[in-house]
């Protein structure tokens, strides 16, 4: 069988190749790769969170050895985490010809992601194409061997239905408008010295196709990660502290829901001001039951930031079903990565949860494989 995508190299316009499958096969049946898929907008923490992810399965995540430096793709003992944007069917000449961005399903080859993700899943190795982000052109491709965990991670993993459907669980990282534009104003202003009549105007281009592409897809989530402005301070536009809600969807195969003190409760809980330090305008959390995209959810909520992350020991102890291997594992994590951003807040919490409970779905399934193959055996 053979896989069609675009290739090019870095001196010449993307043409149409065609490339035989390798077959390399994984062991068993039980050993069949977990495939997790993280949606979000660019620029929204996806490359942090897969950093979160990873760590929390040990070893270090880096480009395929000995391949082209300019690979998007992140490989560790457990964990391979594979950007979508390499299957973009149009380099960046030719959607600026085509007039369209690559948030547009015409700009990416979902034949060929469905196709090479099922084959990963099925423990099958694939030459997966890379998009340059530096000259965007259609790179040669790159050998991928079926992993563990395949993590799939990107603007589009939840739009295709087939490719859908092969997720073992899914998360959408939702970031308000008020605070992507802060964020993105903080960042391309003052690291890229761009003017903020560019920023808007950006932002605006993209705002159409986001919303009729990206944004649906968190229906679809397991779990959503929606970061808010915060409601600590009157008329905050900053972005600076922020209002963070994981929300999980009930009824999840080898998923249960973290929640606050007592399962299913309504909770509002401001952290004793001995116990936790936080300075002006101080920590809240919620918890409690609610419905989303008409499913049943259960939702976790933090407002404010963390001055000592040493401290998060004392909220971590009232938190359950956080999956955690040790008492004070979520802690540890958090300190360990308490220069990646978002550390003092619930992005960072929330992420390093969902790791967390991404490797106890990771170890069910596996020891689900492992006894129904004893059973067949």
């Amino acid at each position: 069988k053979q896989f069609l995508f675009h290739s090019s190299s870095p001196r010449k316009p993307a043409s149409l190749a065609v490339l035989p499958r390798r077959i390399i096969t994984s062991c068993s049946a039980e050993d069949k790769t977990v495939v997790i898929g993280l949606a979000a907008d660019s620029g929204c923490g996806k490359s942090t969170f897969m950093r979160r992810l990873t760590s929390v399965f040990g070893g270090a995540a880096e480009p395929p050895r000995g391949g082209n430096p300019d690979s998007n793709t992140l490989v560790s003992d457990t964990t391979t985490v594979i950007c979508l944007d390499d299957y973009h069917s149009l380099d960046r000449t030719g959607r600026k010809e085509k007039g369209v961005t690559a948030l547009d399903p015409r700009a990416n080859n979902f034949d060929l992601m469905y196709e090479q993700v099922k084959a990963l899943k099925d423990g099958v190795a694939v030459d997966k194409p890379i998009y340059n982000h530096v000259s965007g052109l259609l790179d040669p491709p790159e050998l991928i061997k079926p992993p563990k965990i395949l993590v799939i991670e990107g603007l589009h993993p939840m739009f295709d239905s087939r490719v859908r459907d092969l997720l073992d669980f899914s998360i959408y990282l939702d970031i308000s408008n008020e605070v992507k534009f802060a964020w993105k104003i903080q960042r391309d202003m003052a690291e890229r010295g761009h003017s903020l009549e560019s920023i808007k105007a950006s932002i605006e281009a993209r705002k159409p196709d986001f919303d009729a592409y990206i944004d649906p897809q968190k229906q679809y989530a397991d779990a959503v990660i929606e970061v808010l402005p915060t409601q600590l301070i009157p008329d905050d536009n900053e972005g600076r502290v922020l209002r963070v809600r994981l929300i999980m969807k009930e009824g999840v195969k080898y998923f249960s829901p973290v929640y606050l003190f007592d399962e299913g409760s309504t909770i509002s809980w401001i952290p004793c001001g001995r116990k936790l330090t936080c300075s002006y305008p101080g920590i809240k959390f919620g918890y409690g039951p609610d419905t989303y995209f008409d499913n049943e959810v259960s939702v976790l909520e933090m407002d404010g930031q963390f001055d000592r992350l040493d401290e998060l020991i004392y909220v971590e102890s009232h938190l359950s079903n956080i999956s955690t291997k040790f008492y004070g594992e979520v802690t540890q994590q958090m300190l360990k990565h308490s220069d990646f951003p978002g550390s003092n807040n619930g992005t960072g919490l929330f992420q390093t949860i969902v790791g967390l409970k991404i490797r106890d779905l990771y170890e069910q399934i596996s020891a689900s494989r492992a006894s129904a193959a004893q059973l067949e055996a």
